[in-house]
């Protein structure tokens, strides 16, 4: 009895200790999802304040900052999959800050991620998937259309995705198909 009761005591301490350092990890991972929001936003925007073309400056700004997360994603060996949704919101909100075309943009970097994904060995589908809810938040915080920036970021997938093969297109049709009353919950 006394070493069953002993046991108890260091196996729930061993749960205790696992879960305050799990809770110390997932608050990191929110404060670094945040950040880099942040980073692209403030890049993006500032980048597109001084342009006199705001949709074609921010084909070409939104484009290079893809190839930088992709590039960190190469080098890191990880982390497309978790930056992606990030760095198309924080880019989605930098346009919408300056005052472009949130739904163009949506489908092009959305398209740009799906890509980048096969150049990386990423999985297209669950980046897809990411790239969009990342369209669909920055669509909800900046207070527009939901809906429409949504079409435009899962046409860009798709198209993207069908552009490198149909396994590919189909794999994501299906993610999105699936996901499709998360897509539009709170809407």
């Amino acid at each position: 009895m006394e070493e069953q009761a002993e046991r108890e005591v260091r196996t729930e301490g061993a749960a205790s200790t696992v879960k305050q350092g799990v809770i110390s990890s997932l608050r990191g991972i929110g404060e670094i999802e945040t950040e880099i929001v942040a980073l692209v936003r403030n890049t993006v925007s500032g980048v597109l304040k001084g342009a006199s073309d705001i949709a074609l400056e921010a084909t070409f700004v939104v484009r290079d900052v893809l190839k930088g997360a992709i590039g960190a994603s190469e080098q890191v060996g990880t982390g497309l999959v978790i930056a992606v949704k990030n760095v198309i919101k924080g880019a989605a909100m930098g346009v919408g800050d300056a005052g472009g075309d949130v739904g163009m943009v949506a489908r092009q970097a959305v398209g740009g991620a799906v890509k980048g994904a096969t150049d990386i060995g990423a999985d297209v589908a669950v980046v897809a998937r990411r790239a969009v809810d990342g369209a669909i938040e920055a669509a909800k915080e900046l207070g527009l259309d939901v809906e429409k920036v949504a079409e435009e970021a899962v046409n860009g997938a798709v198209t993207a995705a069908e552009s490198i093969s149909k396994t590919a297109g189909r794999a994501v049709k299906e993610i999105l198909d699936n996901g499709s009353e998360a897509l539009f919950a709170d809407m």
